[in-house]
């Protein structure tokens, strides 16, 4: 069965959806994402993806050609077009269709809003029960991490090193600091159990998933530090773990070489997980 996708206004079934060969996303990249992650049929931290997409959007001066309401509506509906009942929808936003320059067009360009679905079952997940192992890669991004670009030949570049050395991914560092990993925000928990994650500033993505998961964290009595942490530290800690809108969270239990605690998922991961699932499934709309 093919999907039904959203192109600016238009609902297609995948086949018919074209976009222009002129488009800026494809010649320039200018573009921004957001994902968002669906349980039960039902959108899981949607507000918190929505705020990232407005800021993103600002922060490139890209006009959403659709308003909060009818934002919503529109995901629900590609959900319900196409019967997900667990998986994500991705949102892709372009400045538009223009004669190539590196100058934007005139205001008021039309932009280029693209919305489809991918069903996977992000309940069941055998890395959140094996773990997974990390390279440690250098971070060699454009300076804006904060803005969700669709910028990402890099991170694809650093996942497919990791994938030589033997890795499930990567993590990146900058002047010495876990900056985050390919597609993930980076946390480890120190021996003496507080959870340590980078602080936010324009080397990393603001992730969502990261934000429920330090609230989580501090509501069951965790002491939370939000600085950077270098790779040694990192190998040193007690507990390694990723966060992200599809994978929730997952333990890492190997970076390059040495292995993370005792090589196998640890208690905090598995609890904050467990949590999150059951806060965030519980208050998907």
């Amino acid at each position: 069965m093919s999907r039904i996708v959203y192109l600016n206004g238009e609902w297609l079934p995948e086949a018919e959806a074209k976009v222009s060969v002129f488009d800026r996303g494809f010649l320039m990249a200018d573009a921004i994402y957001e994902v968002t992650c669906v349980l039960d049929g039902k959108l899981v931290e949607y507000a918190g993806h929505a705020a990232r997409l407005q800021r993103s959007a600002r922060e490139l001066k890209l006009a959403l050609p659709l308003d909060d309401d009818e934002l919503l509506s529109v995901h629900r509906e590609i959900v319900a077009r196409n019967s997900v009942d667990q998986g994500m929808i991705y949102l892709q936003l372009t400045r538009g269709v223009a004669e190539r320059d590196f100058v934007f067009p005139p205001e008021g360009t039309p932009t280029t809003l693209v919305l489809f679905t991918q069903t996977k079952n992000v309940l069941v997940n055998r890395a959140a029960e094996t773990g997974i192992s990390v390279a440690l890669l250098p971070d060699l991004r454009w300076a804006r991490r904060d803005i969700k670009t669709v910028q990402l030949l890099y991170p694809s570049m650093a996942k497919m090193e990791a994938k030589a050395r033997g890795a499930d991914d990567a993590w990146l560092y900058e002047d010495g600091m876990v900056t985050e990993g390919s597609a993930a925000t980076a946390h480890i928990v120190t021996s003496d159990g507080r959870l340590v994650t980078r602080d936010l500033s324009r080397a990393l993505l603001a992730g969502v998933t990261r934000a429920s998961i330090l609230e989580l964290a501090k509501a069951h009595g965790m002491i939370v530090e939000e600085r950077a942490f270098s790779p040694q530290e990192a190998l040193q800690a007690r507990e390694a773990f990723i966060t992200s809108a599809t994978n929730f969270v997952v333990s890492v239990v190997k970076v390059d070489d040495a292995t993370i605690g005792d090589g196998t998922p640890g208690e905090f991961a598995r609890v904050l997980r467990n949590h999150y699932v059951e806060t965030r499934r519980a208050a998907a709309i």
